[in-house]
């Protein structure tokens, strides 16, 4: 926040000031934005998480296998959850396996369950449900109950992200199981677990017999009636949907999926959905022919809503696409429906919002970021994973404030405005130290404030 002594004199003291715009906000209505480090020296972050039930909290999953909680910007000193001893990751950059997802129950509050995505010693993915301690602090670590074992043919393109959905099933992104071009064409067919998004019931068994299946199918999934397909699928034809979202107010969703030679993308799914789309891979990366080069069959594919280049002339754009949430918070009003998204190599990160039916980017920040995840917390305030430092920061809006002193003291419970070009006026007042401040600033516009204070003598 910036501050600024104010000596007054008069009826009212007016502060002039211009908002400098930050490097690469191409959009006059946008506000200027800032990602502020809250904390660093985490080992590889990969996932924010909040628990919905307004606690503040933010849980952290680290890679190599454990879930750590920052309660109000601090590092709670014992783990959530540690099955380090469980979780397969080398440690080496670019190791895409480990402890890649978390979820709480939409019941949590009550039956304290919650549920992971790892990968196991034998390289598989793993899809467990564990259940916290009764204080809320910490995972009971003998609780495991695995719901679905997934093997997988190599060891990359795991996917990892999972959610429960505005329908309370559990939503998990796979992979296409790893090499390059899904050399085994596990995206495309329906009768494999992998490169798709899976919708399962956690709250039944329909496979008692099977200790590794322990879990429903919802009966409106849409592969439910044929004999040929895993019904356990809602959508595919997907690479490594490494992140994905459900918007919070409309229910929709967003998956970010990390393309192979040329492309990323991401695709959209309407929150009326019966499932069942197809989105291309390995037919078609982004919105290109990927196998055939030409004349691939597009007709029954959903195309992107959004993809980039790995580079545009001799600029590089990015080569891993993290998928991010669409803004709904409340502290930036200006950001609100905007999708942000961002790229692991480049460090780049967009906002995309629809204009006339049709999704548009916007290059928010180039940072030297190694992004891996991005997060929300219950009001909607985004927060970013950086691999490289081990941090995580929180997108904020601009602000601008001061403290009035007068005859030597503070100015105290007096009323300030802010008009801003073409914007609506604020209102605040100051404090018992004469200190006060704004938000909502809209970007590369002059704005005036103004100060009631004592009458000129």
């Amino acid at each position: 926040m910036l501050k600024k002594k104010i000596l007054q004199r008069g009826l009212y003291a007016i502060l002039f000031l211009c908002v400098t715009p930050l490097q690469g906000l191409p959009q006059e209505n946008l506000p200027l934005l800032t990602l502020t480090p809250i904390i660093s020296g985490l080992e590889s972050p990969v996932e924010i998480v909040n628990s919905e039930n307004y606690s503040g909290r933010l849980f952290i999953i680290l890679q190599s296998g454990q879930v750590v909680i920052l309660d109000n910007n601090s590092l709670l000193e014992i783990p959530f959850l540690d099955i380090r001893n469980r979780v397969q990751n080398s440690g080496r950059q670019g190791d895409e396996r480990g402890l890649l997802g978390f979820a709480f129950h939409p019941q949590y509050a009550s039956n304290r369950f919650f549920y992971v995505n790892y990968t196991n010693s034998r390289g598989d993915t793993v899809i467990s449900r564990f259940t916290a301690n009764e204080s809320f602090k910490t995972a009971k670590e003998n609780s495991e109950h695995k719901l679905l074992t997934i093997e997988q043919p190599f060891s990359n393109h795991n996917g990892g992200q999972i959610k429960f959905g505005p329908d309370n099933f559990l939503y998990i992104a796979t992979g296409d199981g790893g090499a390059a071009g899904d050399p085994q064409n596990h995206a495309q067919n329906l009768q494999s677990l992998l490169g798709k998004i899976l919708r399962i019931d956690v709250n039944g068994d329909d496979f008692p017999a099977n200790q590794e299946r322990n879990y429903s199918i919802p009966k409106t999934n849409p592969f439910i009636q044929v004999s040929t397909a895993m019904n356990e699928i809602w959508a595919y034809g997907l690479r490594n949907p490494w992140k994905f979202s459900f918007d919070q107010l409309t229910g929709a969703l967003f998956i970010g999926d990390v393309g192979q030679r040329q492309w990323e993308e991401v695709n959209w799914q309407s929150p009326n959905s019966s499932g069942g789309e197809n989105y291309g891979w390995r037919l078609m990366e982004g919105n290109h022919c990927f196998i055939p080069e030409n004349n691939c069959p597009k007709n029954d594919k959903i195309l992107p809503i959004i993809e980039y280049p790995h580079k545009r002339g001799e600029e590089f754009i990015g080569c891993s696409i993290i998928g991010g949430y669409q803004y709904r918070g409340a502290s930036i009003p200006q950001l609100f429906g905007t999708y942000l998204y961002g790229d692991f190599c480049s460090g780049k990160i967009w906002g995309a919002h629809k204009v006339n039916g049709k999704w548009e980017a916007n290059l928010l920040f180039d940072t030297d970021l190694s992004i891996t995840s991005f997060g929300e917390d219950e009001a909607g305030t985004i927060y970013i994973s950086d691999l490289a430092t081990g941090s995580i920061l929180q997108l904020v809006g601009p602000s601008v404030g001061g403290c009035v002193t007068f005859d030597g003291g503070p100015l105290a419970n007096r009323k300030v405005n802010l008009k801003q070009e073409q914007e609506n006026k604020q209102k605040t007042q100051t404090d018992a130290e004469g200190c006060f401040s704004f938000d909502h600033l809209a970007h590369g516009k002059k704005f005036e404030i103004t100060i009631k204070g004592p009458r000129a003598p």
